[in-house]
């Protein structure tokens, strides 16, 4: 107890970070004793470390925001955990309640979908075995989700349980079709009755079908009395719990009616095996259909895991030997011979080679790789051999960051989820409320036999509730969603991201390396009459050879592209603003602006015509002379890419804004502007301008999502509503990022745009059957229309709707699979040259 009498709960040690003094302490243990419910709390600023007690509930989030308004940051650690057992969206709530309430867990997020937990931890305050212990509590099995995986060392669980429901099902469905046969046969058939009377007797067909139901439910269907009873007497229902009442219900009532009928009343005296029997077989094929349909909304996982090689050939004591993946370490040299994936990420060291990389960059074309060259693991060697020097291993590689970034995605919960999961904690209780409500109401005041009907409609109502539905509505569909966005090229680093892009209003672009090529390059060179191009180009570039000025790096490159010969220069001098000069075999070269020729007394008016057009386009144009005569007119550029003015086009066709925010002068970014069509131009802006141009975009309300490719697009891709990186840019820029294009192309823009809407159309689709199918069909199985038209709706029938709720979800789910970008890259995907698209 505290000094006050009320009784302390354990302490919660968090780590803090951005302590120096013994000021700092103070501030924060100041900060946190202000949080309510906290009894006690102590800083020590040689561990880093704050010892927290509370009086009530601890409220560890409450503290960490404390902690962080008062200037300091705490140390978090994201734990991954695999969770075995859940069935319905009211198992999600249950674990998820269950990991809030271990000490240090400042936010936990359950997929039903991908069956996983992802919970953010303060460091020193949990771990996974923890974690593990409040789920198994729950009555849920946990285990942590190892960093490092391959195709071979992932744990197939669900293999293993779509074979056990298979068996299970096959078992249930032969036992159950006698007892239907028996019981349905009966009633529909005359013969079939005839056979039971003469040949069986009514009595010894009813003790057959208690033998045999019995065997079902105890047998195949006892999955759902070990999950469900334990879930009653927590007093925590779930959807196994539905089932274990409904099934019981019908089966138990029939027990009593088949040996001791004296304790019935009058006429009440039936049997319902058959609907015990059938209800389970029917939600064993629910649940083995699903647990079908949730391995393929996984394969774009399998496949990316697919993609790595299984083994390295290593250097190692002077010999190769091969190794697993596991075993690489950074520094290792590895050999890749022709037809072979390259195993991790690496610098070519020896060799040659082309290297084919569609699955990162979508180019059909094999990328030449030489000493000095960088290689990503899961590309696939063509025709020469090479070794490489291993720079990132294990989870630090290329194609390990793209599954972790699908995963984390498919991980997420969107905000619409936030509605779902409150209506999810209450409706297994309100649904056997409302059975219960059912029985009582048809039992007064039903027609006779009343208890017979106020059984049979109780047992529908608990049975055609399906929270199994609700729970898959959204993370089925993100799972299916990413996925296929990463196939195409676009990944989804947060999956709330597709839910923001959807709402986007106002695409915002960098120029360089978004809108075009981010390399200057020679874009026109025209020389004057009685010049040849081929000579001058030489001897321009040979002078230029001694500039590291961009211009002049793209003008050489030009040069070398075309094999012209370069000749050393001599008495090089440069002349910052103006130009350059010297001699290059025996002739007078100069080089510079039309300031730079005028001072050297050369008329630029014979290329008046050219130079006018050109800065029209926004190019400024440079001059040559030789030996004292104007010799040609030189502009270099960063050209447009091919595919910007495709990708432009398409977003205006879906009623987008695009604005173009670049540092680039307002003469070259508005000729820039008005070639592409492109709606607002900020130019002439720092990074921080970048922010300051996109809060002004985003001021009267519009989303807004930027697209960058540069350590400078950093700001402004994390202020953006949603922020999008080029993925052939910097790694600053794509850990800013709310989406990657892997392919670097601008038409992955209008693609994840259109993969965005699809998918939330998708969840919205399967949240109104979810609903709707509930909202709907709960009052049929309780039985509102029998006053109107006398029909009632069999505990069976209930069973197969049901079943196929989910089915139709998931299903539903899986149509994305097929989804089709709007612009096609040049093989129809990021990753179709290693044949992971989706069929």
């Amino acid at each position: 107890m505290n000094m006050s009498g009320v009784p302390v709960r354990a302490n919660h040690q968090i780590e803090i970070e951005g302590m120096t003094c013994a000021s700092c302490v103070a501030r924060v243990e100041k900060a946190i004793a202000r949080v309510p419910g906290v009894a006690m709390a102590s800083v020590n600023l040689a561990t880093e470390r704050a010892d927290v007690a509370f009086s009530g509930a601890p409220d560890v989030p409450a503290v960490i925001d404390a902690i962080r308004k008062a200037g300091y940051d705490v140390g978090e650690k994201i734990i991954e955990l695999d969770i075995e057992g859940m069935t319905c969206a009211s198992c999600v709530g249950r674990v998820e309640k269950a990991l809030k309430a271990v000490p240090g867990v400042t936010s936990a997020s359950v997929n039903l979908a991908t069956e996983r937990a992802t919970v953010r931890v303060a460091d020193g305050s949990s771990n996974a075995s923890r974690l593990a212990e409040a789920v198994k509590a729950a009555g849920y099995t946990a285990s942590e989700v190892k960093a490092d995986r391959t195709e071979e060392g992932e744990p197939d669980r669900r293999e293993a349980e779509l074979r056990s429901l298979k068996i299970t099902l096959a078992i249930a469905a032969v036992l159950t079709i006698p007892v239907f046969v028996l019981e349905m046969g009966s009633h529909l058939i005359p013969a079939i009755h005839m056979f039971v009377m003469e040949k069986i007797g009514m009595q010894e067909s009813w003790y057959l079908q208690f033998a045999l139901t019995t065997l079902v439910l105890f047998g195949p269907g006892l999955r759902f009395f070990e999950k469900g009873i334990p879930a009653l007497v927590r007093l925590s229902p779930d959807m196994n719990s539905l089932v274990v009442l409904g099934t019981t219900a019908a089966w138990g009532f029939s027990v009593i009616a088949t040996f001791a009928p004296r304790l019935l009343p009058g006429g009440t005296a039936n049997v319902y095996y058959e609907a015990a029997a059938v209800i389970v077989t029917l939600i064993l094929l629910g649940r083995f259909l699903e647990a079908k349909a949730k391995g393929r909304t996984s394969e774009a996982i399998k496949r990316l895991l697919g993609l790595q090689a299984k083994s390295a050939r290593v250097l190692r004591n002077g010999e190769t030997i091969d190794v697993s993946l596991q075993q690489v370490v950074t520094g290792d040299e590895i050999l890749v011979r022709p037809g072979e994936k390259v195993p991790v990420d690496g610098v070519v060291t020896e060799g040659s080679s082309y290297v084919d990389e569609s699955m990162i960059t979508g180019e059909p074309v094999p990328v030449a790789k030489i000493g000095g060259s960088e290689v990503v693991g899961g590309t696939v060697n063509k025709n020469g051999s090479f070794s490489f020097r291993a720079t990132k291993v294990g989870s630090d590689t290329l194609i390990a960051q793209i599954i972790r970034m699908v995963e984390e995605a498919q991980a997420d919960k969107l905000p619409v989820q936030a509605m779902v999961d409150k209506v999810t904690n209450w409706f297994v209780p309100a649904v056997m409320l409302a059975a219960a409500a059912t029985f009582i109401v048809w039992l007064i005041f039903g027609p006779d036999p009343a208890l017979s009907f106020a059984l049979v409609n109780a047992v529908a109502v608990l049975i055609i509730a399906c929270p199994c539905a609700m729970g898959l509505a959204t993370p089925t569909s993100i799972m299916v969603g990413t996925g296929r966005a990463a196939e195409i090229g676009v990944l989804f680093r947060r999956g709330d991201a597709l839910q923001t892009l959807r709402d986007a209003e106002v695409i915002a672009v960098d120029k360089t390396g978004t809108l075009t090529l981010g390399k200057p390059t020679l874009a026109h060179f025209r020389p004057a009459e009685g010049f040849s191009r081929n000579e001058t180009l030489s001897l321009v570039a040979s002078l230029e050879a001694r500039s590291e000025h961009p211009i002049a790096e793209a003008i050489v490159e030009a040069a070398k592209r075309e094999n012209l010969p370069l000749a050393p220069g001599e008495n090089f001098e440069a002349e910052p603003g103006f130009g350059v000069a010297g001699m290059v075999a025996g002739r007078k070269v100069e080089v510079g602006a039309d300031r730079f020729m005028m001072r050297l007394g050369y008329s630029v008016a014979g290329f008046a015509d050219d130079a006018e057009r050109l800065g029209r386009e926004g190019q400024s144009p440079l001059y040559a002379a030789i030996d004292g005569r104007l010799a040609a007119i030189i502009t270099v550029a960063d050209p447009i890419k091919p595919t910007t003015p495709e990708a432009i086009a398409t977003l205006h066709a879906l009623g987008l804004k695009v604005a173009m925010i670049t540092g680039d002068n307002r003469r070259t970014a508005e000729a820039i502007a008005h070639r592409l069509g492109i709606d607002e131009v900020v130019a002439e802006v720092v990074p921080d301008g970048k922010v300051e141009a996109i809060k002004r975009l985003s001021s009267n309300g519009q989303r807004v999502a930027f697209v960058g490719d540069g350590i400078n697009d950093a700001p402004a891709l994390a202020v953006a509503d949603v922020g999008l990186a080029i993925g052939t840019g910097t790694d600053v820029a794509i850990e800013s990022a709310d989406v990657v294009l892997m392919s670097g192309d601008l038409r992955g823009v209008a693609n994840a745009i259109a993969l965005s809407k699809a998918t939330i159309r998708n969840i919205g689709q399967n949240l109104f059957w979810a609903f709707g199918y509930n909202a709907a069909l709960i009052p049929v199985a309780a039985g509102v229309l029998y006053p109107v038209n006398g029909v009632l709706l069999s505990p069976v029938l209930a069973a197969g709707a049901m079943a196929l709720s989910s089915v139709f979800v998931l299903t539903n789910a899986l149509r994305l699979r097929r989804f089709r970008p709007p612009l096609q890259d040049r093989q129809d995907n990021a990753f179709a040259g290693m044949q992971i698209a989706a069929e």
